[in-house]
């Protein structure tokens, strides 16, 4: 009935089954930006563009790309310029948040020292949104059928290439129960076969991490790759503590200390499940202990020294992207619960 449905899906959004994937695309599109972007303002000096007289600042270039990312999504339908729409969007949010510092002083100062940790929270803000709006309740079978009819109604006027239709079936199967379903797969199945498709401007750098973190997983070393990153992560924040100026603030010292040690307990809560050959649950704590470093650590790293921090947050990532892949893959295996790390359920006899 109507009236059990969520409210979203009520008010007609459902959400996209690759909206978590857009997002991160279009904050990581946006962190890469600021850092190309500083780094070539170092290497060449900081120029300024517009002679004696004006400025132009690269955050209107920014707004232009933001524009031009929403220009997108108004015009056009279906699911294929969506990567295009986050990975310009994200460009232009890279521009845009670079200059926060001019916009937070008074003297206009891009040097501020917190500019960049403002930055990051920023980025870590909205992805913690974009997960409490699609992340924090199961699928709807509805909302999986929407997305088949997303690409059926974009392949009504281009085709559909093989792999947009492989994605699309998945999505119908995951959509049966839902009302429709058969209108649906009649839809999908009068769509003709296109190979020409808008290029995914993130999906050589998707598919070469995909294809490193699944060879890794593969390899049955995950847990020893996951660790010695985390040791990577940890040594490395340390060591910007130690070598820290006088100018950076005592709290952001004391937040590093406190998160790391909070870290290290969840390293060795892993530890522990692993001697007990309780793999899953290993996994799953190493991937908190990668979540409080992102989350917490490089925070305070990013008030302490920028490059640096960006460093650890790359290793910490590519962690977190180790500890999730291993995840993903116990669960496609279906191996022994118990093993796997979930509790194990008594039988009849006990």
């Amino acid at each position: 009935m109507a009236g059990s449905r969520h409210v979203l899906l009520r008010w007609g959004l459902p959400r996209d089954p690759r909206a978590g994937e857009h997002v991160l695309g279009f904050l990581l599109t946006a962190v890469v930006t600021v850092v190309v972007t500083r780094g070539i303002l170092e290497l060449t000096g900081f120029p300024q563009i517009g002679g004696a007289s004006l400025h132009i600042a690269h955050v209107l270039w920014g707004g232009l790309l933001m524009a031009l990312a929403l220009l997108l999504a108004l015009c056009f339908a279906g699911p294929v310029v969506r990567p295009t729409i986050a990975f310009v969007g994200g460009v232009g949010f890279g521009l845009f948040i670079d200059e926060v510092g001019k916009f937070l002083t008074k003297d206009n100062d891009y040097f501020f020292r917190p500019a960049p940790m403002i930055m990051y929270l920023t980025c870590v803000g909205l992805l913690l949104l974009a997960d409490a709006l699609v992340g924090r309740r199961p699928a709807d079978a509805s909302e999986r059928l929407a997305a088949a009819a997303d690409h059926a109604v974009a392949g009504l006027a281009g085709g559909l290439s093989p792999q947009r239709r492989v994605a699309a079936e998945a999505l119908l199967r995951e959509g049966r129960g839902a009302r429709g379903a058969e209108e649906v797969e009649a839809l999908l199945a009068v769509v003709p076969e296109d190979h020409s498709e808008l290029p995914d401007p993130l999906e050589v750098a998707t598919r070469a991490l995909r294809e490193l973190l699944v060879g890794v997983v593969r390899a049955s070393w995950s847990l020893a790759v996951a660790g010695a990153l985390l040791v990577l992560v940890v040594g490395g924040g340390v060591v910007i503590v130690v070598t820290a100026d006088s100018d950076a603030p005592a709290w952001s010292g004391w937040f590093v200390v406190a998160s790391t040690a909070v870290v290290l307990a969840c390293a060795l809560r892993a530890w522990m499940l692993v001697a007990g050959r309780h793999q899953g649950w290993a996994v799953e704590w190493l991937r908190r202990a990668f979540t409080v470093e992102l989350l917490v650590t490089v925070v305070a790293l990013y008030r302490i020294d920028p490059w640096p921090a960006t460093a650890v947050m790359a290793v910490a990532l590519l962690g977190l992207g180790v500890a999730l892949a291993e995840r993903a893959r116990l669960a496609q295996t279906g191996e022994d619960i118990d093993r796997a790390g979930g509790p194990r359920v008594p039988t009849a006899q006990e």
